[in-house]
């Protein structure tokens, strides 16, 4: 399974040719915290590598040298949009008569 934007899940390479990509869906970093594969908000400095340096800016394009890219999407992702899709639904379900 391709690596997918946390943003607009959009798939890209998993063979990145600098830290400076970004996603050709959204046009965001793709080489940040939150498309890694190590990520993890309930983890210390929300990273399960333990020797990786604290990112503060985790949608922004960093040097880590541990980056994986991720398949998984991030969902838990806080900066990750609902589908307008499923907001949609929610209200035709809230309001039906």
């Amino acid at each position: 399974m391709p690596p997918i934007c946390y943003h607009c899940a959009h798939p890209y390479p998993a063979e990145l040719r600098g830290r400076s990509e970004e996603c050709s869906g959204c046009r965001r970093d793709i080489h940040v915290c939150y498309n890694c594969d190590f990520y993890d908000q309930s983890a210390y400095n929300e990273c399960r590598e333990n020797r990786a340096d604290r990112i503060v800016q985790k949608d922004r394009a960093n040097f880590c040298d541990y980056f994986r890219p991720s398949s998984r999407g991030s969902p838990s992702n806080p900066c990750s949009p609902k589908p307008s899709t499923d907001i949609a639904n929610a209200l035709d379900a809230l309001f039906k008569k």
